[in-house]
């Protein structure tokens, strides 16, 4: 994966917390949702069918395994899981814990209202919530 270069936009809004065999996994910088964003490592793929097969598996398997993690350490009413590129078209899948109390509820959150940064002690918090669920040997996290 030497070759692979994170887009600008998501380097920008987003923080690294690790990786799975295939993805990195990021938390887009919006401190009103729960939401990590995964980026299989391959340059100039912009669609899961663009994927090898081997590769499409791996992204379903980390995908499951941070929807489950999100799940237990959330307990969301809902998860929106999505692949858009509409604006980035680096291929990256949305994972975004969603609440019958969050602001944007129930409409879509893609440009409902300007993210809100985290504060550091709040971002280490979410980061650990998801992180430890993730340590689990069989997620390969």
């Amino acid at each position: 994966m030497a070759d692979f270069i994170l887009h600008p936009q998501l380097d920008r809004d987003c923080h690294v917390l690790g990786s799975f065999p295939l993805s990195l996994l990021l938390l887009l910088d919006d401190s009103r949702y729960p939401w990590f964003i995964l980026v299989p490592q391959r340059q100039g793929i912009r669609e899961i069918h663009h994927l090898s097969g081997a590769d499409q598996q791996q992204l379903l398997r980390e995908s499951t395994a941070l929807a489950l993690a999100m799940e237990t350490a959330f307990s969301p009413d809902k998860l929106n899981i999505a692949a858009l590129g509409n604006i980035v078209p680096q291929l990256h899948v949305h994972h975004i814990a969603r609440f019958i109390s969050d602001p944007a509820w129930p409409a879509p959150v893609w440009g409902e209202l300007p993210a809100e940064p985290y504060a550091l002690e709040s971002r280490q918090r979410v980061t650990e919530k998801i992180v430890s669920q993730l340590s689990d040997p069989s997620t390969a996290f």
